[in-house]
């Protein structure tokens, strides 16, 4: 790097107000006393301001929609989860039925079928009418 000619200065070298030369650059200084820097003081004020609202409300406002995302996708995914659940339950069923049909030389063609759907519609049905006589029943005080 070349040395500095008298008169210049370099980038570690700021000529002050004492010097009678520019005024001392905004970047890291404090600004004068007298208020002859009020609109760098008016900006920072609104900056500081504007970010503060900002953290406070789009904050909470990206936790809800990322709360509203996820929670749309685990539902579409249970519901999913579910729907795979009771056919394995019928198909589990009427293979099992099917074997003890086999079993017992009962080898009718689609018997095992009727068979477990009447198996899971009394999975759902008992557990289902005693939720149903439990709402219907007045409340003891």
């Amino acid at each position: 790097m070349p040395a500095p000619t008298q008169g210049s200065t370099t980038s570690a070298e700021v000529p002050t107000a004492s010097t009678g030369s520019s005024a001392p650059p905004r970047g890291g200084s404090a600004p004068p006393r007298g208020g002859s820097d009020w609109p760098a003081q008016a900006t920072d004020t609104i900056v500081g301001l504007v970010d503060s609202v900002r953290d406070k409300t789009t904050g909470p406002a990206a936790s809800i929609a990322r709360g509203a995302v996820y929670g749309t996708l685990a539902a579409i995914v249970g519901t999913a989860a579910l729907v795979l659940a009771l056919v394995l339950l019928v198909r589990g069923i009427d293979v099992g039925v099917d074997a003890l049909l086999d079993l017992v030389d009962i080898d009718d063609p689609g018997r095992s079928t009727w068979i477990a759907h009447a198996i899971t519609a009394l999975l759902f049905l008992v557990p289902g009418l005693l939720l149903w006589r439990k709402g219907t029943q007045p409340a003891h005080d």
